[in-house]
């Protein structure tokens, strides 16, 4: 018998955080398809059962660290939006750069909750922080929606723009030789998203 397996259960919700701790260090270090409710609790130094108190399966510890992925989402965003201008362009250009940020510090994480991966949805905390990534999208898209327009449809074209170039610059495909012109930053493509949105820009079909 392992000495984990004598260790007594926490019950002050740090074992929680500390199985979740354990995956995300192990997604890190093996990908999405090298987690394991086992490993997380030997790396947590508790019992292979342990897990089950707080986590129903491996979907379950998935979905925990989804949620954590997203509260540090939010933050990255809004740890910019704290600094920015009170213009909309410049509070847009504080998301996308939150956005970056976190692609760029979190690149498992990033890459993780955007994988498509099936999570619980009846879970309260990947529900309220996806929610609210979203919520700051759709505040800071708000103004420069032009009228008549959809603000669903702006939201996904900034959404759209912000995560392939983030994705793009995290696959350094934007160093393709075959490119002859330097990878742009993203300030000036989104200057020109806000006068394409003007409505004098704008083409009527």
């Amino acid at each position: 018998m392992t000495k984990a397996s004598h260790a007594p259960r926490k019950r002050d919700g740090s074992l929680r955080t500390a199985l979740v701790d354990a995956g995300v260090d192990l997604l890190r270090m093996r990908g999405p398809d090298g987690l394991s409710l086992r490993e997380c609790a030997a790396m947590a130094g508790v019992s292979h059962a342990a897990p089950g108190y707080h986590f129903k399966n491996l979907m379950g510890l998935s979905t925990a660290i989804a949620a954590r992925g997203f509260m540090l989402f939010c933050e990255a965003m809004l740890k910019r939006l704290d600094k920015a201008g009170p213009q909309p362009l410049d509070r847009l250009t504080a998301i996308c750069h939150g956005y970056l940020d976190y692609a760029s510090e979190q690149p498992d994480l990033f890459l993780f909750i955007f994988s498509g991966q099936t999570f619980n949805e009846d879970d309260n905390d990947i529900c309220m922080w996806s929610n609210r990534a979203y919520d700051i999208l759709s505040e800071v898209c708000a103004p420069l929606v032009p009228e008549g327009s959809s603000g669903r449809e702006i939201e996904i074209l900034v959404w759209s723009l912000v995560h392939g170039y983030a994705h793009l610059s995290m696959t350094r495909k934007k160093k393709n030789p075959q490119m002859e012109d330097e990878w742009p930053d993203l300030d000036p493509l989104l200057i020109h998203l806000k006068k394409a949105l003007q409505p004098g820009n704008r083409k009527v079909s």
